[in-house]
């Protein structure tokens, strides 16, 4: 069975792709594509393998969006492309409609790749159901409950279950956090990923040895209770949608950004959008029966291109996370901080071999690249260091971002002070959908009910229903967490010379692994290009990524930028400043190659992604001298 898959995703090339794609009809003719005839997802998993899961280059993805007319218009034109547009993209293009989809940056540029990683139904919302009696609350909690098992089913490679613990130095803390877990197991019912427990102090230390057996307070650890939520590559898994909705028959387009918009003098209605390529500066106007705005926190800015006097709907909200080094945790095992000095929650978290800790919860201004404020990192440390017997030292701060939450109001609504944890669906007089709030967990419920809206708003016929919830992401289909084998034992990693002999190197464990989990069942493809296009060296010392995974992207991926590399499709910006630094030149010089860069462009690309890195509060570009973090630097 995985000796035909193997032969399966590696016949072909780039090029034979390609004219798959124009065989199919994609330039001039979409239609076979946008699957128009019924079948769910056998006949989108047939259309796939038509292209051998290739997804159209950009210059087929671009036509398709310039070849739309006021006779000729796409049903769906998504703006913004995180979590939610993409997933919006997704679910109308398998149902059937011809659909688009443009972001100014890149796809996950904003919020949706600076989140806490976690995939989860909501513990403090939980609490706030029982102790206010809030039913709104409780259906919070269940519906994210059932989009947490749909993500972790769909995307297996980029998503797992992670423990978490939380500890308790006080005798009461343990029937009180114990009765709670039980209730959220309780309230996943079958889709419950493991069952919650209490562990001794012995027990817990045993799992958790940074643990502080005594509290910063004197008092002496009593036991933990551990529950189970999800985890994440948050960006990648945004990737992954943008790749999948391209691949049943959207035409997604990431450095392309909306500047204006064109109404209908009798309807008044949003008919066409005016798109600018940032990549080369040219302008065109895309036309569409009905626009989705999935702007994120700058929701407010798209609908502004319809109507300049519209009252805002997004109150920005600003989390940050800092990266630690590994030894802070286990690598199995999370931890929560349930009481900090002013009521907020602090996670503290294992991830892609490091550890992540946030967030704070406070009003920011909106910026497309927010940048952490020092005392918010200080905060984080302080709060984790009551709890652990690891010196905490600002030194060790390997990254730090800050991330905004588009928190809205809906506009339907009298009370328009309120401001929602759920998502917003809002139509405006101009015809635009709005679909913003919510949270990554339930990214594909949000993209559900725009597209819902869409379609009635827009009168639109699509042949199928939504088939999201149990639509594999590119690379998740026949995966299983044994598929780093296959590499190890099928591949190698590099060769190495010594005088006129040659010597292949092995595909290690841990690039295997890396790889497996970064790009699924895609990986393989991965390794053919370390393999036989000498790219098997790694792209910085301590990581995993290969330089192969650079040209990879390039090709079928969207990556278009230094940073949309280091940042999004390897995630070497959030993990360690410095070591994306490094990497730069490198990851430059082999992008050059793929996109035909000059030498003036790869300078550009230098110096924005060093500017980029510079928002990213490591210890290195961190200017803090307050005698209590600093030791050891």
């Amino acid at each position: 069975m995985r000796a035909m898959k193997l032969g399966r995703l590696l016949r072909g090339s780039a090029a034979a792709a390609v004219v798959g794609w124009i065989g199919l009809g994609v330039v001039y003719d979409r239609s076979s594509v946008y699957g128009r005839e019924r079948g769910g997802n056998e006949a989108i998993k047939q259309r796939s393998a038509a292209v051998d899961g290739t997804v159209p280059p950009r210059v087929v993805q671009e036509a398709a969006l310039r070849g739309t007319s006021p006779i000729n218009p796409l049903d769906v034109l998504v703006i913004g492309g995180g979590a939610t547009g993409c997933g919006v993209a997704l679910d109308a293009s398998s149902r059937g409609l011809r659909v688009g989809l443009v972001e100014r940056e890149d796809f996950s540029a904003g919020t949706s790749s600076r989140s806490t990683k976690l995939i989860h139904g909501g513990v403090r919302y939980l609490e706030k159901a029982v102790f206010h009696l809030d039913y709104g609350q409780l259906k919070l909690v269940f519906h994210a409950l059932e989009e947490r098992a749909r993500l972790i089913q769909n995307a297996p490679h980029l998503c797992h279950p992670l423990p978490t613990m939380t500890p308790c130095y006080e005798w009461w803390e343990i029937p009180f956090y114990w009765s709670g877990l039980k209730l959220y197991d309780l309230v996943a019912g079958r889709k419950m990923l493991h069952i919650s427990r209490y562990h001794s102090t012995k027990e817990s230390l045993e799992f958790f040895p940074t643990l502080a057996k005594e509290s910063a307070h004197g008092k002496t650890l009593k036991g933990t209770v551990v529950y189970y939520d999800g985890q994440m590559d948050d960006a990648r898994v945004n990737v992954s949608l943008a790749c999948t909705a391209a691949l049943t028959g959207a035409a997604v387009l990431n450095h392309a950004e909306a500047v204006g918009v064109q109404r209908d003098a009798g309807t008044n209605r949003v008919t066409s959008v005016r798109v600018r390529n940032n990549l080369t500066g040219k302008e065109f106007d895309v036309h569409t029966k009905v626009v989705v705005n999935a702007g994120g926190a700058f929701s407010d800015e798209v609908r502004k291109l319809a109507d300049k006097d519209v009252k805002p709907i997004i109150t920005p909200s600003s989390g940050v996370h800092i990266v630690l080094p590994d030894y802070y945790s286990p690598d199995a095992m999370g931890l929560i901080v349930p009481k900090t000095k002013d009521g907020r929650v602090v996670f503290m978290l294992p991830w892609l071999g490091r550890t992540v800790a946030g967030t704070t919860d406070s009003s920011t201004k909106l910026t497309m690249y927010p940048e952490p404020h020092e005392e918010e990192i200080q905060f984080i440390l302080d709060a984790i260091s009551d709890y652990l017997t690891v010196k905490v030292r600002r030194s060790d701060v390997l990254s730090a971002w800050s991330g905004i939450r588009p928190l809205a109001s809906d506009p339907s609504v009298k009370d328009t002070a309120s401001i929602s944890r759920d998502h917003v669906v809002y139509i405006g007089s101009d015809g635009m959908v709005t679909i913003t709030g919510g949270k990554w967990t339930t990214y594909r419920s949000m993209a559900e009910d725009a597209v819902d809206a869409a379609i009635k708003f827009g009168g639109l016929a699509p042949p199928n229903s939504c088939i999201t919830k149990d639509l594999p992401l590119i690379g998740g289909e026949d995966w299983d967490p044994s598929f780093f084998t296959i590499l190890t034992q099928q591949f190698v990693r590099m060769k190495s010379s010594y005088g006129k002999k040659i010597v292949p190197g092995v595909m290690d464990t841990l690039a295997a692994k890396h790889l497996a989990h970064a790009y699924g069942s895609m990986s393989l493809r991965v390794a053919l290009i370390a393999q036989n296009e000498n790219l098997g060296k790694r792209l910085a010392h301590g990581y995993p990524y290969l330089e192969a995974e650079v040209a990879y992207c390039a090709r079928n991926e969207y990556c278009e930028s230094a940073v949309d590399f280091i940042a999004r499709r390897s995630r070497l910006a959030f993990l360690d400043t410095n070591a994306a630094h490094k990497a730069l030149p490198r990851v430059i010089e082999i992008l050059a190659q793929e996109h035909k860069w000059d030498k003036t462009r790869k300078k550009q690309e230098l110096a924005k992604a060093s500017a980029f890195l510079e928002t990213f509060k490591a210890s290195k570009n961190a200017q803090f001298d307050d005698g209590k973090h600093n030791s050891g630097r």
